[in-house]
């Protein structure tokens, strides 16, 4: 265990969880470590990497001013959990490997909970980055509007990105952490969760991050698993909250539109993969509930032919950008 830790706790508790982001790490942490706001301890979580040789030899020059935890790979979930168990501060701030932070960034969202107390939960708008020629604000393309409430996270009328999250430890222990059983979202579940206690969250709209997107294995590369495990954690929170008749109803409604942006973005692989029969029947499945003319033109022409590839193409031209609003 490192040295700090036999120092006072710290104000802030920076957790980083790292797989196979060695040739990333350092630039995070020098975002870290070029804070103004300096009250923290940084956290980073080996997460069972598969590059630990290049990730710890990256990391040498930091060991005194972090504490280091290696773990078996529990996904990013069981890492940030671990951290969290570990940490020593009253609020934590969570920060990706590959994800880097403005200097003013904790003293922003530090300053927005002396502003008012009875926060529970801050984020911030960022950069997505990685797309030469194409960055932009996270919140140009994943809107926050109004009050981030409960039904405001589960129709996403409020986008959060988890490099700008500051939280109480307590808001987020008291609901159990993040759910290791979950594939993808499990950030989203958690911020759910955590609105549903009770909890009072805000946010900034003043970019406080640079966010990369497109990594290669990144879990966000995949619409349709993506969609599958939005509608399966709207699922989850039917059979486990204990919610009001209004609030189910918000969910249930969410559940059904989800599910058929989940069919269409399946039909769409299975059109790639030139199974024809297969991509009719999903996206007149979803075309059941979102009733667009585009789709049913679809499934018309994949009816009569589906062997013209061009047509097909033109179909599939049109419903490709049909599932907007998932999660990024």
């Amino acid at each position: 265990m490192p040295a700090a830790q036999t120092n006072p706790p710290p104000t802030v508790s920076v957790i980083i969880p790292s797989y196979k982001t060695a040739d990333l790490i350092a630039a995070c942490l020098d975002s870290v470590f070029a804070q103004t706001y300096t009250d923290f301890e940084a956290i980073v979580v080996n997460d069972g990497s598969p590059d630990t040789p290049a990730l710890e030899k990256v990391l040498a020059p930091y060991l005194s001013r972090i504490v280091y935890i290696k773990q078996e790979n529990k996904r990013a979930a069981g890492a940030r959990n671990n951290a969290i168990r570990q940490a020593r501060g009253e609020f934590v701030a969570f920060l990706d490997s590959d994800d880097t932070w403005l200097p003013n960034h904790l003293a922003a969202q530090m300053q927005m909970f002396a502003d008012d107390p009875s926060l529970d939960f801050v984020y911030a708008n960022a950069l997505l980055v990685g797309d030469p020629g194409h960055e932009r604000p996270f919140m140009q393309k994943c809107p926050s509007n109004g009050n981030p409430s409960f039904d405001a996270l589960i129709v996403e009328r409020c986008h959060i990105p988890i490099s700008t999250v500051v939280a109480r430890k307590r808001a987020l222990v008291d609901v159990g952490l993040f759910d290791e059983k979950l594939p993808r979202c499990d950030d989203y579940d958690l911020w759910v969760r955590t609105a549903f206690s009770g909890a009072k969250f805000r946010y900034s709209r003043v970019v406080q991050a640079r966010l990369l997107v497109g990594r290669p294995g990144s879990l966000g590369q995949s619409r349709a698993k993506m969609a599958e495990a939005y509608w399966s954690i709207l699922e989850k929170f039917k059979r486990t909250l204990p919610m009001n008749d209004a609030d189910r109803a918000v969910v249930e409604k969410r559940a059904a539109e989800i599910r058929a942006k989940y069919l269409l973005e399946e039909g769409k692989c299975k059109l790639a993969e030139r199974q024809f029969d297969g991509a009719r029947k999903l996206i007149a499945e979803a075309n059941g509930y979102l009733h667009r003319s585009s789709l049913s033109l679809a499934v018309f022409g994949l009816s009569i032919a589906p062997g013209a590839t061009s047509k097909l193409m033109f179909f599939w031209n049109r419903i490709r950008n049909g599932a907007s609003g998932l999660r990024a």
